[in-house]
């Protein structure tokens, strides 16, 4: 509390930034915080709710009345603000009413306009804050009003100018830097026309899928993308620390599902919901566990004659588990990053089935020499282990990369199940080969 009302005085003459703030509430006890969102300026207070983790939005609402978090939410960009209220929303919808209620009429429209998109477009991530121009605006006019808008804070991150028709039809894309060697007499146009550089801009619709504009952002290495609708009238962008925003969400969520749990769910404070949806997974897991304990209980009279088996068995499954699981995190990992085409299945599956070769044939001699160390019967007990072993990682590579792409051609997220599928798989065939192999070599 005393560090950030000390941070707060030192910094009175300088731009606070609201990641800095977020980092000094996340270190203060309940008792504290409550009083230290009062110390904050009402202009960034919505900044440093959303860099924050969930968890402290419903401490931070409490902490201001009807009129701070209108505040707060005007200062936001419209896109910021569609996400501010939608929080707001799910943790008191007649609080977030009567915020919506005293907001701007501009402010209302644009909120409206973005919730009304899926969640996977584009249009639900752009800003409709965009700096614009006509075709046939002189150069010096344009700049004059650039410079009004900035001291009038109109303008926030404005890095690029959008040239559209009067009917608003996107027509040209100008970063402002190159405005600054134009004809400033000229118009635009007249600009554009004598250079020699193309100004076409890279647009996405405002429909299209988001992870195809975190594609291009990554291919054509953009700062900014305007957004367009269907008849190419200018709608809104989107910048690049959206991008980044969506990056790092689509990266946790692709954890959390080769995990087996939901990252809104885990996010939530409600131990009960989080539990149930662990446990849904967890179900399906001992389904496979059963499944592969089955396989086990067909090789009991083997077992019980030769006990060397109950104590290499479970080697045989981690490591097909675990080479299976490499392969499976690579291949789900470049699907996401677009790295994997329609035609390159028939090529990964090789690549990861040949990597799996090598490591089984490596392993297997390995394991195999261990074990006739180890136990009687060495010899042969040390073969059906390096086979079973060989059989198993070849097995773990194959599925590890046919899983998910399968899974992606029928349109279903690859990280979401892979994980509990290719564990059956390896289990099973490291069970069964293993016993297999040894009913018909060891008996």
């Amino acid at each position: 509390m005393n560090v950030l009302k000390l941070y707060l005085e030192e910094n009175q003459e300088t731009e606070l930034h609201p990641s800095e703030i977020a980092n000094i509430l996340r270190e203060l006890d309940e008792e504290h915080f409550t009083e230290a969102i009062q110390l904050i300026p009402k202009d960034i207070i919505g900044d440093i709710a959303l860099s924050l983790p969930d968890r402290y939005f419903g401490d931070i609402v409490e902490s201001l009345d009807v009129k701070g978090l209108k505040e707060a939410v005007s200062q936001l960009e419209s896109d910021d603000q569609t996400d501010f209220m939608q929080e707001l929303h799910e943790h008191d919808e007649h609080v977030a009413s009567k915020v919506f209620e005293k907001l701007d009429k501009e402010d209302q429209i644009d909120i409206i306009r973005l919730q009304n998109y899926d969640n996977d477009q584009a249009g639900s991530y752009m800003q409709t804050e965009v700096f614009t121009a006509i075709k046939d605006e002189v150069v010096q006019n344009l700049v004059s009003r650039f410079a009004q808008l900035k001291k009038s804070n109109e303008l926030e991150n404005v890095h690029t100018l959008f040239i559209t028709t009067n009917e608003k039809t996107l027509r040209y894309s100008i970063d402002l830097e190159d405005l600054l060697i134009f004809d400033f007499s000229k118009t635009l146009h007249e600009n554009i026309i004598e250079s020699s550089d193309s100004f076409e801009p890279i647009t996405a619709r405002d429909t299209d899928d988001i992870s195809e504009v975190v594609q291009a952002f990554e291919e054509y290495d953009l700062s900014v993308m305007p957004i367009i609708n269907k008849k190419n009238m200018l709608l809104g962008r989107i910048t690049s620390d959206d991008i980044y925003d969506i990056i790092s969400e689509k990266a946790t969520e692709q954890m959390y599902n080769l995990a087996g749990v939901n990252d809104d769910t885990e996010e939530d404070e409600e131990i009960l919901k989080s539990g149930k949806k662990r446990a849904s997974w967890l179900g399906l897991n001992l389904i496979t566990a059963i499944l592969a304990s089955l396989v086990i209980g067909l090789f009991s009279n083997t077992i019980e004659s030769i006990v060397a088996l109950a104590i290499l068995m479970p080697i045989v499954a981690s490591m097909g588990g675990n080479a299976g699981t490499q392969t499976l995190t690579v291949v789900v990992r470049q699907l996401a990053l677009g790295d994997i085409s329609h035609t390159d299945a028939t090529r990964i599956i090789k690549k990861e089935v040949s990597i799996s070769l090598i490591n089984g044939i490596l392993f297997a001699i390995v394991m195999g020499i261990i074990a006739s160390i180890w136990f009687d019967k060495g010899l042969l007990l040390g073969l059906v282990i390096a086979l079973s072993m060989l059989i198993n990682l070849v097995m773990a590579g194959f599925f590890g990369a046919t899983i998910p792409l399968l899974l992606k051609r029928m349109d279903v997220d690859p990280a979401i199940g892979s994980t509990v599928i290719l564990t059956t798989v390896t289990d099973i065939v490291g069970f069964f080969s293993f016993l297999g192999l040894a009913t018909i070599i060891l008996l």
